[in-house]
């Protein structure tokens, strides 16, 4: 299977850069997989395709700010260091932006706050020691980092004049339902943006069980597919936890006959990554991709992807290589909102 089956031309005024609010009002596609049937809703008509037993699965990891801007210590050359994921207590991996990055580098963030370059990886990032660790360094992160927006949203901001990584995108940028407890990702698990606390309640009310995994989105998440042939690309890795509690729930619904809604690619990875498990904790690199058969996922909620990427792949591996693309073609045609900030599609 070619990585060019997954291509599509999309016209750049449907990329969103900021979302719709209230967040459940947003527009959501629905693709039923089983005859293709596709019907246009708003996302809180979600409410509609659950039952009483179902279990819906989100994922509650928290974005933190991983940009740090700083200068080069011996010659004040502005300089950003963009964390990935601790290593170590102190140590991290990280992207660093600019030229002339070498072993020994110092880059002072503030008076007190000093980032070692220690060593490259040879993948295009470094290990970096911090002079804190943990809540201290979450605390330092939130005062001095900056949210990481995807890049596109930032620079259409600039070409729109329009102000970007504000403190209402801290907010934005932020599933409602994301544990302080549970910090870990470098970009949003998007899918879940769309639902409030007041949504939330409904589908409780209507006797749907919800329960949450934890994934840690990585860089990867973007990353994109360098081969020609998909079953050659290498899934990155990422930090996966799905307590024994939650995988019972798993196993009741199964047995009752109802249904298990994955709420974005990052849950549905982590259950698929899960298999017959009673419990998980461990960095999953599983690759998703049509003729995959699913085994703990139903139904999906996702938002519409990027060209060619492991993302639509996913979506198309539950609904169908060629169900999916005439439903990004009508999406396109009805003035869908794309990526992270844009519109939802309910694989049902």
């Amino acid at each position: 299977m070619k990585v060019s089956d997954f291509n599509f031309d999309l016209p750049e005024n449907l990329i969103a850069t900021s979302p719709i609010s209230p967040r459940d009002h947003s527009r959501m596609l629905v693709l039923d997989k089983e005859n293709g049937e596709i019907s246009h809703k708003r996302f809180y008509d979600i409410l509609d395709y659950f039952e009483k037993g179902d279990l819906l699965v989100l994922n509650n990891s928290k974005v933190f700010p991983a940009r740090l801007l700083g200068k080069v210590k011996e010659s004040e050359r502005k300089i950003e260091v963009f964390l990935l994921h601790p290593q170590t207590k102190y140590r991290w991996q990280c992207l660093i932006g600019g030229k002339k990055i070498k072993e020994g580098l110092t880059i002072k963030i503030t008076d007190y706050f000093e980032v070692l370059v220690r060593e490259e990886n040879g993948d295009g990032t470094w290990l970096v020691e911090l002079p804190m660790e943990g809540k201290g360094l979450m605390g330092f992160l939130e005062m001095n980092a900056k949210i990481p927006l995807p890049p596109y949203i930032e620079k259409q901001r600039k070409l729109d004049n329009k102000k970007y990584n504000t403190e209402k995108d801290k907010k934005d940028y932020q599933t409602v339902f994301a544990e302080a407890d549970k910090q870990g990702s470098v970009a949003a698990p998007t899918a879940g943006l769309h639902f409030t606390p007041e949504l939330l309640e409904k589908i409780k009310n209507k006797g749907v069980n919800i329960e949450y995994i934890t994934l840690h989105v990585g860089m990867g998440t973007f990353a994109p597919v360098k081969v020609d042939d998909i079953e050659s690309h290498k899934m990155h890795a990422e930090w996966v936890e799905i307590s024994s509690k939650t995988v019972k729930k798993i196993r009741e619904t199964q047995n009752n006959k109802n249904k298990i809604i994955a709420v974005g690619t990052t849950s549905a990875r982590s259950l698929e990554a899960l298999g017959n498990s009673d419990a998980l904790s461990a960095w999953v690199d599983i690759f998703i991709y049509p003729g995959y058969q699913f085994k703990n996922v139903d139904s999906i909620v996702t938002n519409f992807h990027l060209p060619k990427s492991t993302l639509i792949m996913l979506v198309s591996a539950m609904a169908g290589k060629e169900e999916v693309k005439r439903a990004y073609k009508e999406a396109i045609e009805k003035k869908y909102r794309f990526y992270s900030y844009g519109d939802a599609m309910f694989i049902k």
